[in-house]
Parts: structure tokens; C-alpha cells; sequence
């Protein structure tokens, strides 16, 4: 690190309510604001050293984020497309007026350097754990996108890393830094809808097996490089799309490389679900698959007490209690009793309140002196930085996310398997014999395997 001057900031349906019962028993979690703080190797005035792993359209947006705090230096950048590895040196190049930036196929290459303080991580899924374990391995701070992992064992396997190499990670579930999803939650735990029984996310379908035909592929990208951890299959654009796109890639639908809408937004309202019922170290007791046998909606997570997550239902994420309902998605939220909206934005409503002001009035009205305050930030990008200078764990930290994760993947199992399942979240382990090892992991290729 260099000083800078001044730095600125199978289960029938008749059996369910059996399972529910069985399922409603695990440890509370106690309500603890960030945990812990880490030795600290960053200091205040020391310049952060930063290299991007991924240079897709996510990590492009993120990668000007991270330029435009003044005490980072963007050294290094590894993407195995040869379009987009040039395209984001050259982004860099271009903003410090030189040609220091190095660029990388193997990503490697770029983890092994001493000089570079974080990794800012934003690969398919498949490649995101081992990535993170080896940056958190070689002494970097990590900030990963989302989901955190592709599997459980991943997820159990970055919580030691971190905890291991005392590193800290962010994870890219950036709800968490946005006022209206903390406030939602704050009602929640504070009790403004009495006890909650049940909770929904309305997110998209879980993953599927990728059976894409092969395509002709230009010259240009580094395609086992592409694949990495997972089953080698011949090239298709819609995993990797050539050049310097501007969407979001399909591959997040297939299960060898993603985890379907389940993972995808589930990584974000699963985790906002986490939040609201103070779960970040816990995790559901059970998963329920959908009653249909083919059905892609309707799998429930089970917590402690019985509170079941719904997948396919409210808005974004939803929380029933005994006194009301909270409702909450990016730019939306109301809180309702007995079916009247006390305070909120619906989307139906015209003219529509504004955000800023109902959040307002909510804080006011139901939260002047709450017991409970969550972690605020209001810069998912900003809370990582100041973390890795106070060395205080981030919003989002690697068991918040590597928990989060797991519930996707629980979910994901009840759909891929038609089982229900038993967890333990205190050993983060099948409960009573149930379920399988193997869906808790995966074959990993080559030189690839996560430990």
C-alpha cells in the first residue's frame, strides 16, 4: 500500500403440517450489531491497492465505483474474454493517465500479488468461492457479488477462510445498504406487526440443468477458463456472450453455473428475509418442496417457531405478522393493519408518495426510540472500504452472506430433489438423516476444488 495525502471516505402435502412441527426447533439467534473487529493492516491514510476479477457488465459499474474514491488505485484486472480484459484496462489506463494496469486471463495470476490489498469479485456463480477462499487466503480483503457461493459447501468453506486468515468480505447482496429495505426490517423487529408468522419472496424459478447447443466461438476467450470449477461443455454464447456487453448473462439460470432466479434474487430478498427475522447466523430448520410435483414456485423454507418463507408470493420481500403486514422491494414499501395501508408508496396509487417522505413518517410514527437499530450504510462500495480501514465487519460480512446463500441452495435442493429436508443451522449440517452429501457439494474440475 502506497500513502495518499488525505483520503476520502418428496414430500405429499398431507405430510407438511407433520413436517412443520417436527421442523420448529433450533437455537435463537441473539440480536448482535457488527461483530467483532479485525486486526487491522489497512490504515486511514494508507492508499488501497485493488484488482477486479470478472469485467462484465457488473463489475464495469462497480469498478467505477471503486475509481471514484480517491484513496483506491485500481492496479489489475483478470477476464477471460480478451475484449473485455482490454476494454477494462483501458478504462483504468484512462482514468490514471498511464498504462500500469495489468491484465490477466488467469485469475491466478492477479490473487498472487502482494501489492493489491482487495479483490472485487464478479464472475458466474460457479467461480465465485474459489476466488474469494484463495484472495482470502493470500491475505486479501474480498468484496464478492452475489451469491456469495454455489453450493453449501462453498458457503461453509468462505465463512472459515475468513474467519481463518481474519480478512474481511463484503458481499455484493446490496439491498442491505438502501434505507427502505433497513427501515422494513426495523418495523419488523421492533414489533410493529406483533409476531411474525410467515414471510414471502417473490422471486423467479430455481435452476435447471444447461443443455445448450454447442456454437461456433471466435478466437478471443480463454473458454475452459470461462468454465473453471464446473463440467466442461461446449461453447454457448448465452453463457458467455463475446465482447463488451451491456446485460446481465443467462448462465445465472443453469444449475452448473448459477443457481436460477432462486439464487439470483433470492441472494437478495432471502437475505432481507434474514434480516427482518434477525437469521444472518442462523438459517432455516427445514425446506419444504412445492406440492406440485413439477412445480417451479411454492418450496418453503422453515425457521425456529415455525415461520415459513414462501417462495413466489408478496412483494419482493414480505413479512406477516399477528398486527400487520410490511411489504418491501427497491423503491417500494408499505406497512398495512387489517388491510389498510398506514404508511407506504404502492405502486398502485396515484399520485404516488414519495419514498424519502413515507420512510419518514414510518420512522416517526413507529420507530422514535426503537430498542432495535440495524447496521445503517448507505454505500454497499463505501461500508467495505471504511471496514477495511476500522477492520469493524461490513453489512454484509461472509457468514451473513455465506447464510443467505445456503438458504437459496436448501430451497434450490427441495426443487432439484422433490425432498423435504431437515438442516441443522448450528452445525450447518443435514438434520436427522436427511438428505443427501452430494447436494451439498459438487464434481469440481481440474484444479478447481474448493476446500
Amino acid at each position: 500500500m502506497k500513502p495518499v495525502a488525505s483520503p476520502p471516505e418428496g414430500s405429499a402435502v398431507s405430510d407438511r403440517r407433520a413436517f412443520l412441527k417436527t421442523a420448529g426447533v433450533a437455537a435463537a439467534v441473539p440480536f448482535i450489531l457488527p461483530s467483532g473487529i479485525l486486526s487491522a493492516d489497512v490504515k486511514l491514510n494508507d492508499r488501497i491497492n485493488m484488482g477486479f476479477i470478472g469485467m462484465g457488465k457488473q463489475n464495469r459499474g462497480l469498478l467505477n465505483n471503486f475509481m471514484r474514491d480517491d484513496s483506491v488505485r485500481a492496479v489489475a484486472v483478470a477476464e477471460v474474454d480478451r475484449s473485455r480484459r482490454d476494454d477494462s484496462k483501458n478504462r483504468v489506463d484512462k482514468k490514471y493517465g498511464n498504462q500500469d494496469c495489468k491484465a490477466y486471463i488467469d485469475c491466478r495470476e492477479l490473487i498472487a500479488r502482494d501489492d493489491i490489498d482487495a479483490v472485487c469479485i464478479a464472475t458466474p456463480d460457479h467461480w465465485h468461492a474459489y476466488q474469494t477462499v484463495a484472495a482470502l487466503n493470500s491475505g486479501k480483503d474480498v468484496y464478492c457479488e452475489k451469491p456469495l457461493t454455489h453450493n453449501v459447501h462453498e458457503s461453509i468453506a468462505v465463512i472459515k477462510a475468513s474467519k481463518r486468515n481474519n480478512k474481511i468480505v463484503q458481499t455484493g447482496s446490496m439491498q442491505r445498504s438502501s434505507r427502505v429495505f433497513r427501515v422494513a426490517c426495523e418495523l419488523v423487529r421492533n414489533g410493529v406487526i406483533g409476531k411474525v408468522t410467515r414471510t414471502a419472496v417473490n422471486i423467479g424459478p430455481p435452476g435447471i440443468p444447461c443443455d445448450l447447443p454447442e456454437e461456433e466461438m471466435e478466437p478471443g476467450l480463454d473458454w475452459d477458463m470461462w468454465v473453471g470449477p464446473g463440467p466442461l461443455r461446449p461453447y454457448n454464447s448465452v453463457l458467455s456472450p463475446r465482447g463488451v456487453h451491456n446485460h446481465f448473462p443467462n448462465w445465472r439460470h443453469y444449475k452448473e453455473y448459477g443457481g436460477g432466479m432462486v439464487c439470483d434474487w433470492g441472494a437478495h430478498h432471502i437475505d432481507i428475509i434474514h434480516w427482518g427475522l434477525g437469521k444472518d447466523s442462523s438459517g432455516p430448520v427445514a425446506v419444504i418442496p412445492p406440492s406440485e410435483n413439477d412445480g417451479m414456485k411454492g418450496a418453503q423454507l422453515v425457521y425456529d417457531g415455525g415461520i415459513s418463507t414462501v417462495h413466489g408470493q408478496g412483494l419482493g420481500a414480505q413479512f406477516v405478522g399477528t398486527d400487520g403486514v410490511v411489504e418491501v422491494n427497491r423503491g417500494v414499501f408499505t406497512l398495512s393493519r387489517k388491510g389498510k395501508m398506514l404508511v407506504g408508496n404502492p405502486r398502485n396509487v396515484n399520485p404516488r408518495p414519495r419514498l424519502n417522505e413515507e420512510l419518514d413518517k414510518a420512522e416517526e410514527q413507529y420507530l422514535k426510540g426503537a430498542k432495535v437499530k440495524l447496521y445503517q450504510s448507505s454505500n454497499h462500495v463505501q461500508d467495505f472500504l471504511s471496514c477495511m480501514r476500522s477492520r469493524q465487519q461490513p453489512i454484509t460480512n461472509a457468514e451473513t452472506g455465506a447464510r443467505t446463500s445456503i438458504a437459496c441452495h436448501l430451497m434450490n435442493q427441495a426443487y432439484y430433489n422433490r425432498q423435504a429436508i431437515l438442516w441443522n443451522p448450528v452445525r450447518m449440517k443435514f438434520a436427522k438423516g436427511a438428505g443427501k452429501a452430494s447436494w451439498l457439494t459438487r464434481n469440481y474440475r481440474g484444479p478447481w476444488a474448493v476446500v
